[in-house]
């Protein structure tokens, strides 16, 4: 007869687990984190109602809930209140980015937006990613359709002749030593087919290439229109040409870069209009002021409601706004989840926008 298989214990005494929650754990806003027996943070969570979220982890069945294997690996738990389900969100969010919970980096949910990445190195290449993109490249959106930007940046990448095979592809330019000698060949069809440069045989320049690769960027930052002007004389030469077919196909890319600029220009000023002070009121009277610029949480503070801690403020806004931008358009890799997490807040709650106000009402007046 098969032995039925045997589950580890708990590392924490859970009835006594629980009766501490039942006994201190309030029914307000807060963040709180699950603790191993070695004092690691192996989760990290929010809640609106703090007490009622963690008495459910006791009512979890172990190991087919994901609750349930949580608190079986947990030895103790631990908690902050929070004025706010917003500051629980922003809060949780920043936790993880801190401790890095393997919980939370096992569990989590996938993105549904995704990003336009564009690498660095030898020969740049523009790909869709959902996961958080590489540090060095450059990064647009977000992005609600990933299947309508990939065939956008598949025709981006054709009409400028930019490579999409893997990252690890070895490039060779000409000029480099006795690298051709022999007779070479690009490593995949698309150079055949005309769609890329071949910057993996020494078909083009590096000068040449990283021009291409410039002229993609600027056109999802919306400085050029070049890759549209290429397509519309591609597709009137060949309806000139009777070429009807041919024709057709052009009118489809078109479509699509078409839809790609607008779609970058709407994500552009989406990230850039997440710009105020969001007066965000607390639980208990205790509202606070986060200072907000293209997405990013820069300070926040006590909402001032004296003279001198307006003056305060005002002195920490005008700062933020003697700060200089960023010098491209790109979105800043470490902080996509947060950028995330506010548009989706706002989404959730449009009347939360009547709370904010421009950043100059807030500056401190010139001398």
């Amino acid at each position: 007869m098969p032995r039925a298989p045997s589950l580890p214990l708990p590392t924490a005494d859970l009835p006594a687990l629980r009766k501490r929650v039942r006994a201190l754990a309030e029914n307000r806003p807060a963040v709180y984190r699950m603790v191993d027996p070695l004092g690691r943070v192996i989760y990290v969570g929010k809640a609106k109602r703090l007490r009622a979220r963690l008495l459910s982890y006791f009512n979890a069945d172990y190991p087919e809930d994901k609750a349930g294997r949580i608190l079986h690996a947990a030895k103790d738990i631990q908690w902050e209140y929070v004025p706010s389900e917003f500051a629980a969100y922003l809060g949780e969010l920043r936790r993880i980015q801190q401790h890095r919970p393997p919980f939370n980096l096992r569990m989590n949910r996938v993105r549904r937006a995704c990003f336009v990445q564009v690498s660095g190195g030898q020969a740049p290449r523009l790909t869709v990613e959902r996961k958080s993109p590489n540090p060095e490249a450059r990064c647009y959106g977000p992005f609600a359709s990933t299947a309508r930007v990939m065939d956008a940046i598949r025709v981006l990448n054709d009409v400028l002749g930019l490579r999409d095979c893997a990252e690890r592809m070895p490039m060779v330019f000409p000029g480099q030593g006795d690298l051709f000698q022999a007779p070479h060949r690009a490593a995949c069809m698309r150079h055949d087919f005309g769609f890329c440069a071949g910057p993996c045989a020494g078909f083009i320049g590096e000068p040449e290439y990283h021009a291409r690769a410039e002229t993609a960027v600027a056109f999802l930052e919306g400085r050029t229109v070049a890759p549209i002007g290429r397509v519309i004389e591609a597709m009137t030469a060949a309806a000139a040409a009777q070429q009807f077919e041919q024709a057709a196909k052009w009118r489809e890319r078109f479509e699509h870069l078409e839809w790609l600029l607008a779609a970058t220009s709407r994500a552009r000023l989406a990230v850039e209009g997440l710009t105020f002070v969001y007066r965000d009121p607390g639980l208990f009277g205790d509202d606070r002021a986060y200072l907000v610029r293209h997405g990013v949480v820069q300070a926040s503070y006590p909402f001032p409601t004296t003279p001198i801690e307006r003056e305060a403020f005002q002195a920490v806004v005008s700062d933020e706004l003697a700060r200089p931008a960023s010098p491209h358009a790109g979105l800043p890799h470490q902080h996509l989840d947060e950028i995330l997490l506010l548009m989706a807040w706002f989404r959730k709650h449009p009347d939360a926008f009547r709370r904010t106000s421009r950043l100059e009402e807030w500056a401190k007046p010139a001398a």
